[in-house]
């Protein structure tokens, strides 16, 4: 047994030295805590605040600016939703007695120092979120960022992070339904791995997680406690407070997924019995965070006997065991005439658990230690009343010239040959590519739910047997475009993720988001940050959707670089069926091809100005949520009528990528002409094939629906424009006047580039 640093002991030695810099605290931070408590804290109580007072636990640097979240609100954004921020997940109400719960979250740093558990585990940790909610996890995405393509560390970091989430959701049986995954050398040394779950409940089995009633027990059931993720704390471990010299844990959390299928599986089984009355997933910093979380959320009091942790390396340190992220771990809390039931549950199940205390109403949170009381503090000092920073923000230096570099200089292609050249360089180039290398490595269909999915615009799951009920789910992000107008791209984000959605023929109504960004201690990284939050919550109260919850991550840099800034925004839609879902490629003969939306020259920050010139600069596109609006209510007619055989949305590499993945999804030929764009809209042939402008799709309308769907957008005035006709026989997609790529070469491009730098393609 280790020596634990006591309440007793900190009252009589005030002017010991602690190392609470090396665990991220700042000077005036530990003073803070000094004066909350009244005296030094303990080892194992500067462990619980270094920990949640860290950026990523407290979000002191952001709460200023999500509370924005929160203020623009309307009745419509809170019609349908049954649970908003602030707990583990947002629950929003789907129709028929169903709810729909979902998150995204980042697992950023550990996917670089070990990208294997560090995506592993991150999906591991989203999905728990997804449980504690009373909910059965169905589902799961991931958006990611890797450095270069041609960086020999990205491949390291790329077969890591793939194979980590393939194990992991595969092995839950979880169909991994979307995603995005980009290439760009400010990731190099910094990728970007957030994952997102869903999960579907009955709105009678919504659980929150808290501590209320005295006398009720905390239980801790899954796996053992283990050393791996935590970090700092082990600088408090051995050579500072008792004696052997420092320990060495292993920084990143390692998962084990068949135990989280069985903790799934256990925790549906504790709720449909009503044998808890909350339960708390253990992640960032382990039983410190779900302890305090509970008890804040609660009645304001805990008692708990540390020594009862069920360990699987009896070295662990007291401060060790408060501060590991061992994963596949929850906590509940189990009235006493319940017990003997939820164990019987936890006993069938052959999960281990251990109770360790009880909810009190003394208002605080006491552990002991074999006897000692090594922490005694007020729960919400530790998980909520921590700091709050309004950082300096600084207009950037850089910006304006950036902003004044625009696409405008750069020159375009006229003839055909050009173009054809240009459009096969974009559709083959790392983010435009096919991404099969990687989705082949996850199981899209597991369940017998999935609707739609790779690579289909959104994903699709059915809720409901019965009746069909369903939800949609798109993810988006454009670090170019917020680099160059961090509002304005945070926007484009969000309207992209909407159209994404309203494409499937689903309905959005929610919002979850992850917000990437450098270092908050950088005053441009704060100016970016808030006015991608300000863009984002703007975009919301104009779509009236509310956002439900999310992620902040700081820190995310290589030296003094930061990344670019990177909001990932997830949207969620409703559809009454998903037997009206709409595909994005088009898979009958002689469909006409309907381009819906204005083309304007907008190529700054575009792929074209990315692949063709290597250019970064100018305004991003113009954002029009009412246009989005709009256009997304036409699109829900259409497919509610069956007029639509599908819909494919207008973003990165414009019309040319959505023609090329249009062709490609079911292998059918098409003819098009560009003649109309040019001359309606005043652009040239690169601007239409390339231009990045919003609210635009491409649908494939059967012939014998024209005059209902031409009649239907006139109805709503939205633009339209027959631009081609669906041909079978052709092979090929054909812009008339300008170029002809048979459907062979064009697969054969799109398809080659992930397997030329990371081998063959995976089940392919």
């Amino acid at each position: 047994m280790s020596i634990a640093d006591t309440v007793e002991n900190a009252i009589a030695t005030p002017e010991r030295d602690q190392p609470y810099e090396a665990l991220g605290l700042k000077a005036d931070e530990y003073a803070k805590i000094r004066e909350i408590l009244g005296r030094r804290p303990t080892s194992g109580e500067l462990a619980m605040y270094s920990v949640m007072w860290s950026e990523h636990c407290s979000y002191k640097s952001s709460k200023i600016y999500l509370r924005q979240f929160g203020q623009k609100v309307t009745d419509t954004m809170r019609k349908n939703l049954m649970v908003g921020m602030g707990e583990n997940a947002g629950v929003v109400d789907v129709g028929e007695g169903w709810a729909v719960t979902f998150k995204v979250e980042s697992h950023n740093h550990p996917s670089y120092i070990e990208p294997f558990q560090g995506a592993a585990t991150g999906v591991g940790g989203i999905v728990r979120d997804i449980i504690s909610m009373g909910a059965r996890p169905v589902a799961v995405m991931d958006q990611l960022r890797f450095g270069a393509i041609d960086n020999p560390d990205t491949a390291r970091v790329v077969h890591g992070v793939t194979s980590g989430i393939s194990f992991y959701g595969n092995c839950l049986g979880l169909p991994n339904i979307g995603g995005e995954t980009y290439f760009d050398k400010v990731y190099q040394g910094n990728p970007l791995v957030n994952a997102l779950s869903v999960g579907v409940l009955r709105h009678e089995d919504l659980h929150l997680a808290n501590a209320r009633g005295v006398g009720n027990k905390v239980v801790l059931f899954g796996a053992r406690t283990g050393g791996d993720g935590i970090g700092g704390a082990s600088i408090l471990a051995s050579d500072t407070f008792s004696a052997g010299g420092p320990t060495k844990r292993p920084a990143v959390q390692v998962g084990d997924p068949f135990a989280e299928k069985v903790l799934i599986e256990c925790c549906l089984e504790l709720f449909a019995g009503d044998l808890v009355e909350g339960i708390q997933d253990l992640g960032a910093a382990g039983i410190s965070c779900a302890t305090s979380e509970l008890a804040s959320n609660g009645d304001g009091g805990m008692f708990i006997e540390l020594e009862k942790v069920l360990l699987r390396d009896p070295t662990l340190t007291a401060e060790e065991i408060l501060m590991s992220e061992s994963q596949e771990r929850m906590m509940a809390v189990v009235r006493p005439e319940k017990l003997e039931g939820f164990l019987a549950v936890v006993a069938k199940w052959d999960v281990e658990t251990s109770v360790l205390g009880e909810v009190t109403d003394t208002g605080r949170l006491i552990i002991n230690w074999h006897g000692e009381e090594i922490v005694n503090v007020e729960p919400r000092t530790v998980a909520v009343d921590g700091p709050v920073y309004e950082r300096p923000v600084a207009y950037p230096t850089w910006i304006d010239a950036l902003q004044a570099d625009t696409a405008a200089r750069l020159p375009r292609a006229t003839d055909g040959a050009a173009l054809r050249d240009e459009f096969l360089r974009i559709v083959g180039s790392p983010n435009m590519a096919s991404k099969d290398w990687i989705t082949n490595q996850y199981d899209r269909y597991v369940m017998g739910n999935t609707a739609l999915s790779f690579p289909d615009d959104g994903g699709m799951v059915r809720v409901d047997e019965e009746s069909g009920l369903g939800f949609a789910l798109a993810s988006d992000a454009n670090g170019r475009y917020c680099q160059l107008d961090p509002y304005r791209g945070a926007q484009l984000a969000l309207a992209e993720a909407f159209r994404n959605v309203a494409v499937t023929g689903a309905t959005p109504v929610a919002v979850s988001d992850c917000l990437n960004f450098g270092s908050p201690e950088n005053p441009e990284v704060m100016w970016q940050f808030s006015q991608a939050v300000e863009g984002l919550s703007d975009g919301c109260l104009e779509l009236e959707i509310p956002v439900t919850g999310g992620n902040v991550s700081f820190y995310n840099q290589t030296g003094s670089q930061p990344i670019h800034p990177t909001p990932v925004v997830a949207v969620l839609g409703v559809i009454d069926d998903v037997a009206r879902r709409v595909p994005s490629g088009w898979q009958d003969e002689g469909d006409n091809l309907y381009l819906l939306g204005t083309t304007r020259a907008e190529l700054d920050g575009s792929a074209w100005a990315g692949v063709i010139h290597d250019h970064l600069g100018g305004l991003p596109p113009v954002v029009s949520f009412a246009d989005e609006q709009n256009l997304a209510g036409l699109l829900q007619a259409g497919a509610l009528e069956a007029l639509i055989d599908s819909a494919h949305d207008l973003s990165d590499g414009g019309l040319a990528q959505t023609l090329a993945e249009s062709v490609l999804r079911f292998g059918i030929g098409a003819r098009v002409w560009l003649d109309e764009i040019i001359e309606r809209d005043g652009v040239s042939a690169s601007d239409a094939l390339f231009s990045e402008s919003t609210a635009r799709v491409l649908v494939a309308v059967p012939r014998e629906d024209d005059v209902k769907f031409k009649g239907l957008c006139a109805g709503r005035d939205i633009p339209v424009l027959r631009i081609g006709v669906t041909d079978a026989q052709s092979h090929s997609l054909e812009v008339q006047g300008l170029f002809e790529v048979s459907i062979e070469e064009l697969g054969g491009v799109h398809r080659a580039t992930l397997p030329a730098h990371f081998g063959p393609v995976v089940g392919g």
